[in-house]
């Protein structure tokens, strides 16, 4: 895998396809973002990457302060704007009630169907999926973002329910953003 990892070091997505570049989610950056587990830009700890490379996949603490009180709902998105793709590989989408200050460790696993926090699908699969970059790719960076939003996402999407429509199917119906953060971390193997 180092080889593969080492043949695709350039090949990175980037920052352009972020979730936090759609218009729909343009907003001030008035909220503040952050997680004991690591700071900005620092390394996110081996526990919280996924467990193909090791680590345990626990979803790490987040706190957030600034909402808007005419908040509808928050949408979390994470991305590795360095996946060895064309877009970001999305690692968890979760709405989550405006009324939570944040979310413990190991809250954004998939059981979280109903109630404050609903996660939803990711690129491959349903809730959190730790950092697991390609051995020898170099660094990547995980973005979290956080969005307050205008209005709630509707229960489903183009006939599909919102727990079960895929990422960009949900990005593209969410909007407008009223504020946002984000909290960027690494991880390398």
């Amino acid at each position: 895998m180092a080889i593969l990892g080492t043949l695709l070091k350039n090949r990175r997505a980037g920052e352009a396809q972020l979730a936090w570049n759609l218009p729909g989610l343009a907003a001030p950056q008035t909220l503040a973002l952050t997680s004991t587990a690591f700071g900005e830009g620092e390394a996110i700890p081996a526990r919280h990457a996924g467990r193909r490379v090791g680590g345990d996949n626990l979803s790490p603490d987040l706190a957030w302060t600034g909402v808007p009180d005419d908040t509808a709902r928050l949408l979390l998105v994470i991305e590795d704007a360095d996946s060895p793709s064309s877009r970001p590989f999305v690692h968890c989408v979760a709405v989550i009630d405006p009324s939570r200050p944040g979310v413990s460790p190991g809250e954004l696993a998939a059981t979280g169907a109903s109630g404050p926090v609903q996660v939803l699908k990711s690129t491959a699969g349903t809730g959190y999926l730790g950092p697991g970059p390609l051995k020898g790719h170099g660094a990547h960076r995980y973005v979290f973002q956080l969005f307050a939003l205008a209005a709630d996402l509707p229960a489903e999407l183009g006939g599909t329910a919102l727990r079960e429509a895929r990422p960009a199917t949900v990005l593209a119906a969410a909007g407008p953003a009223l504020a946002r953060a984000r909290l960027t971390g690494s991880y390398e193997r």
